[in-house]
């Protein structure tokens, strides 16, 4: 495999995702961003752990999706995420639903 292969490939992988994504998005409440993944999610909790001179994050996420195209199963049950990192934390907008 030529590495021009590799590129098409991993480029319409991603596009592949990014459809994913606008498909299922609404069925999600949270989006969480770490240093490492981005997770769509419907339940998240985050805590501040550590001792006075490390303090790290403990991401407690529930009924989620990974943006991860090297994944076979994007959706997952539950996830722990452990980071020194800055994590994001954002609730998305839910449009009211309208009936015809």
């Amino acid at each position: 495999m030529s590495a021009e292969d590799l590129e098409k490939y991993e480029t319409d992988m991603e596009l592949k995702l990014y459809h994913e994504y606008r498909d299922i998005v609404r069925q999600f409440t949270y989006v969480v961003e770490t240093e490492r993944r981005f997770y769509l999610a419907n339940a998240v909790e985050v805590n501040v752990r550590g001792s006075e001179t490390e303090t790290y994050f403990e991401v407690d996420i529930r009924d989620a999706w990974v943006w991860d195209m090297y994944r076979p199963a994007r959706f997952v049950k539950h996830v722990r995420v452990l980071t020194f990192k800055d994590v994001n934390v954002e609730e998305l907008d839910k449009p009211e639903l309208s009936l015809p």
